[in-house]
């Protein structure tokens, strides 16, 4: 067998295991493997293709790594599920205690209970989602609008 087409078979099978990994690291050291098939095809010596390969991957990598660094540094710019709701503000449905209540967050009913447990927050009180666990969102009382009751 071709030199060119060991090196083209291996470029591919690393291609093929990147899709499913999706290291990038894989698709790189295969796409190495591209570059040396196509230097393996205009008649290269077995060690000149392996030197093309060791350098093409390390010089992918090589580039590839800060890339790879700035992205993973970010922190994520959008919430979505249900961290987008944390901080939002809600309306009281069903007077919010320790032992449950309803609210309204962004159109959807969630249960409620309130986030300091010796607070009660009646009915039409706008509060603001404080975290949420499973199917129970965690308020407390909006500044704007809390007139406080204790149990």
């Amino acid at each position: 067998m071709d030199g060119w087409l060991v090196w083209l078979l291996l470029g591919l099978v690393l291609g093929v295991v990147e899709v499913f990994t999706l290291t990038a690291a894989l698709g790189v050291v295969g796409g190495a493997a591209l570059i040396t098939a196509g230097t393996a095809a205009l008649g290269l010596p077995a060690p000149l293709q392996f030197a093309v390969f060791a350098f093409a991957s390390v010089l992918g990598l090589a580039l590839l790594r800060p890339m790879a660094r700035e992205h993973l540094g970010k922190p994520q710019s959008v919430r979505f599920g249900i961290d987008a709701l944390v901080g939002e503000s809600a309306h009281v449905l069903r007077e919010v205690t320790r032992n449950g209540g309803l609210v309204r967050i962004g159109g959807e009913e969630w249960t409620a209970r309130p986030f300091d447990d010796s607070l009660v927050i009646p009915e039409g009180t706008t509060v603001d989602v404080m975290r949420i666990s499973g199917s129970t969102a965690f308020v407390y009382p909006g500044s704007d609008s809390w007139n406080p009751q204790s149990r």
